[in-house]
């Protein structure tokens, strides 16, 4: 965006005060027209200066301070409300607390002098650059009133038709003024004081400056027209510019080129792409939104492309160690919305160059006392690689130099040698300074020429190097991955083929019509082990190798278990089972029903094979026969019991008798 307005297509007048002073007699004006390319010069008193605003309407009168014009703040609306409908009254070194002339001009390259016509010309150039600030004592809203033209007055036998044709009138006219504002699509508020006849008045509140408002001053017969601009409570200063703060820029080059802007402090203010717009476009849409101190690209090295850029603006790079993944960007971009992969290319690199410039950010924050720019002393120290103590040093000379130069008035004449030694003192230092700084600058973008052409070769050899080094790495992470793989591989396979043998040995045991079985694995027999004496141990068993009518039944631990567990084993009709640990007295009984030999598993030589075992078949045939011979037992106890009881019985009866 270029800082030239169209006020440098119209003429700006720049103003100050020649001699005498506005709160006295007749003071006279430095007067200067500047139309951006003719100066025109002249010394004119403040009625004449009156009279060419109102006749030439210049687009901008420029001063460095508005009570040059004015005695108070009174007279200050007053001359405002003077002005033509296009003319602001530009302030050029500030809003309430201005600056030195001195130092607005030096701070945007504008020539200054200390004569009232060289400070006349420097705010006339600054202004016409958008340097200042409009001073305003009224609103956008202007107040347009259709009223009377004259009294109704007393008009003897006819005074109730001269006042119906004024207040018709009245009304007519202010039809007239609605309809106009209509199709000017402006927008109003119409107040309406309707009287005999017709309207006393009609007042509409417009939301538009005169000039905008087809409708004029006007006083004819019985209607007058007047347009008042509504006033504010007090007086208002706008900047003619908004204005461009120092930021940080992303860049995405390539066939679709991205932008992202963010804040000194972190915040994403603008992201933008575009595959048609050519360089002076995006240099043209950064520079409405900042001031750039550091200009990022989302990989390493900088392209050539965002090197321009930030060459163009004099600002500091930044690059990160190596390419940026997407991961990372997609992670750091993730509060911020995007349109495309570009502009969240773009707004990553801007954010990580914030990330890695932050803490710095906040030691020059620190350093500096109140009442400085903070974001002009961050912009010197990154992008003019200056320290935060030499540009405070730098400032303070500039606010010492404006100070004594402000001591002393133009009128002075008597003091004009010893101004003329001091400026040339000044100009001295500060052209030995600017010697010194050129040359440091030349040393400097040799320095930066070699070191780039070495850092160039230095990074190519190290992408080589390091590119090597990650597939190596690579190589021998996937080679130990695969002899971890291979050797785990092996150590099960190994375990398998152990425990197939085993079960192949028990598969033959419980198959006798298979004609291979061992000699040495004769008199042996399988016994299916089951953990507990409880449903769910008996059914996983059963699940994973199965319990069949005749096996014979460890279990590891018989305690506990009820009436429908010892069903739900003898169901299985098994030959024998072997326990350890004491039955419950109905788990007993009900397998002693289902006629189930049971018996201490110590009295049997087993060997466990994983979740099988293998016994010896004539220590299983004795604790059958020991549970036949105590079952006989137990049978002829029990006959004992039962004729005993009925013995009892008999006798009772007897008794009773």
């Amino acid at each position: 965006m270029s800082t030239r307005t169209s006020a440098l297509d119209a003429v700006v007048f720049g103003v100050d005060v020649q001699s005498g002073d506005v709160r006295g007699d007749a003071p006279s004006y430095a007067l200067v027209e500047y139309d951006g390319e003719e100066v025109d010069r002249d010394v004119v008193s403040h009625r004449k200066l009156r009279r060419l605003i109102d006749d030439e309407e210049p687009a901008i009168v420029a001063t460095d301070n508005m009570y040059e014009l004015a005695a108070d703040k009174d007279q200050l609306v007053h001359f405002l409300g003077s002005l033509p409908a296009d003319t602001k009254l530009v302030q050029v070194t500030g809003d309430e607390r201005p600056e030195p002339l001195s130092r607005v001009a030096k701070r945007h390259g504008i020539p200054y002098g200390k004569e009232p016509m060289k400070e006349a010309e420097a705010a006339a150039r600054l202004a016409a650059h958008n340097v200042g600030y409009e001073v305003s004592a009224f609103t956008d809203t202007t107040e347009v009133k259709v009223a009377r033209g004259r009294s109704t007055g007393s008009g003897g036998w006819s005074e109730d038709r001269y006042t119906r044709r004024i207040h018709g009138s009245v009304k007519r006219r202010s039809r007239q003024v609605e309809s106009d504002l209509d199709d000017a699509n402006l927008e109003y508020e119409k107040e309406v004081r309707e009287s005999y006849g017709g309207y006393a008045n009609a007042v509409f509140t417009v939301e538009a400056r005169p000039s905008g408002i087809p409708v004029s001053r006007a006083r004819s017969g019985d209607v007058r027209v007047e347009i008042e601009r509504t006033r504010r409570d007090g007086i208002e200063f706008r900047p003619l510019a908004k204005r461009r703060d120092h930021v940080i820029v992303g860049i995405d080059p390539g066939t679709t080129t991205a932008v992202a802007i963010v804040s000194l402090e972190g915040e994403v203010l603008d992201v933008w792409s575009s595959r048609t717009s050519d360089t002076a476009a995006v240099i043209e849409w950064i520079v409405e939104r900042g001031r750039p101190i550091v200009v990022a690209a989302d990989v390493t090295p900088m392209p050539e492309t965002v090197e321009k850029f930030r060459r163009s603006f004099d600002a500091a790079g930044w690059k990160p160690e190596r390419d940026l993944p997407i991961d990372e960007k997609q992670h750091r971009t993730r509060e911020n919305p995007y349109d495309d992969d570009h502009q969240r290319d773009a707004m990553a690199a801007a954010l990580y160059a914030f990330d890695h410039h932050e803490d710095q950010f906040e030691r020059i924050a620190r350093k500096l006392p109140p009442g400085i720019d903070r974001d002009e002393v961050t912009a010197r120290v990154v992008a003019g690689e200056e320290s935060v103590e030499a540009v405070l040093t730098d400032l303070n000379d500039d606010e010492e130099s404006d100070e004594e130069s402000t001591e002393h008035e133009p009128r002075e004449l008597t003091e004009e040698e010893k101004r003329i030694k001091d400026l040339e003192r000044q100009v001295e230092r500060l052209q030995s300074h600017v010697g010194t700084l050129e040359d440091r600058l030349e040393e400097r973008d040799d320095r930066i020429d070699d070191l780039e052409a070495e850092l160039t070769v230095s990074k190519r050899e190290e992408r080589k190097k390091v590119r090597k080094e990650r597939e190596v790495s690579r190589l021998d992470r996937k080679a130990n991955r695969l002899e971890r793989e291979r050797d785990e591989a092996r150590e099960e396979i190994e375990t398998l083929e152990k425990k197939v043998e085993r079960m192949k040995a028990l598969w033959k045991l419980d198959h006798s019509n298979f004609s291979d079985v061992s000699a040495e694995k004769e008199g042996l027999v399988p016994v299916k082990v089951v953990e507990k004496f409880t449903k769910g141990a008996i059914r996983e068993a059963d699940d994973q190798y199965g319990i069949a009518a005749g096996d014979v039944v460890y279990l590891r631990d018989a305690s506990g278990a009820g009436r429908s567990t010892a069903e739900l084993l003898a169901d299985f009709d098994p030959r024998v089972v072997l326990k350890d640990g004491g039955l419950s007295e109905v788990a007993d009984e009900i397998l002693f029903e289902a006629d189930v030999p049971v018996g201490p598993a110590g009295d049997v030589a087993m060997q466990e094979v994983d979740e099988l075992a293998v016994a010896r078949e004539e220590d299983v045939e004795a604790v059958i026969d020991d549970w036949h011979e105590l079952a006989r037992e137990r049978e002829l106890d029990r006959k004992a019991a039962m004729v005993d009881q009925l013995i009892s019985e008999h006798r009772a009866g007897d008794n009773e008798v």
